[in-house]
């Protein structure tokens, strides 16, 4: 008797069954925990990002900004604000470390609605402190800006400027990082209830004076989360237990048949004696 006779039984072949479906499980499971394993930062660099979508319909006002926002081509029509234009420090554009000039853009809000929406956006770029000092006080001193639409990528917020905490109620006061909530405390006489987007428009046009910056396509990188990836190996190994389970009872069925089948023939032949 051989073991591929036992193996054949319908008992075994449900139990290989049911083996193959708990192995199954647990293969998916382990595929799940794959999937979890690798994490994405950024937006998928396809060609979706470089299709202008309304930023209304892509963002929501006073929500953050997700993953499939962050880097988004966008329109927005609107209103830029005077005196809400200043300056942001420690910008590189084309490798050259300068000077960014935002503002604050209130959007055209539909009829009926008296809620005010607002977003961050940067402008331009400047080489220089003064060149985009001297721009933002020009902005500034503009009593209104006609309303169209402006074209950019939407961006998440950067986080606030904590290399100079003390230095920040001081006049003359420059931060260095384009931190959304920041700016809403230098606008001035910005509502309590005014609805403000997590994120900035970067223009794509600068400003006149200004260049444009620097803005492109998203790239997707990658990061593994090693403990994911251990409960994904455990998972295989759980899958493989259940097959060699399954194998280690049939070999100990077959083996305990053969040893019964010999101890019956030595009992049987000719001249054998049982106890």
């Amino acid at each position: 008797m051989t073991i591929f006779s036992v193996i054949r039984r319908p008992k075994w072949i449900r139990a290989l069954l049911l083996a193959l479906l708990i192995a199954a499980i647990f293969a998916a499971l382990g595929q799940w925990q794959l999937s979890r394993a690798v994490t994405s930062n950024g937006p998928n660099p396809n060609a979706t990002t470089e299709v202008v979508q309304p930023l209304t319909r892509i963002a929501t006002a006073g929500g953050g900004t997700y993953e499939d926002q962050d880097g988004q081509r966008v329109t927005v029509t609107g209103t830029l604000m005077a005196p809400d234009f200043s300056i942001i420090s420690s910008r590189i554009n084309g490798g050259v470390t300068g000077y960014w000039v935002v503002g604050r853009l209130d959007l055209d809000a539909p009829q009926g609605t008296a809620t005010q929406t607002s977003v961050a956006v940067a402008l331009g770029w400047a080489s220089t402190k003064e060149q985009a000092e001297a721009a933002a006080d020009q902005l500034n001193a503009s009593s209104s800006f006609v309303s169209e639409p402006l074209v950019g990528r939407y961006v998440g917020s950067d986080g606030e400027d904590t290399s100079d905490a003390q230095g920040k109620t001081a006049a003359g006061f420059v931060p260095s990082t384009m931190s959304v909530s920041e700016l809403i405390n230098m606008w001035k006489d910005f509502p309590d209830t005014a609805n403000v987007f997590g994120g900035y428009v970067v223009a794509s046009t600068p400003l006149a004076g200004l260049a444009a910056i620097d803005s492109p396509i998203p790239q997707r990188t990658t990061e593994l989360n090693w403990l994911n990836i251990f409960y994904a190996i455990e998972w295989v190994i759980f899958a493989l237990a259940a097959i060699f389970f399954w194998y280690r009872l049939v070999k100990d069925a077959w083996e305990r048949e053969t040893e019964e089948a010999e101890l019956e023939d030595a009992y049987s032949a000719p001249g054998s004696t049982k106890s």
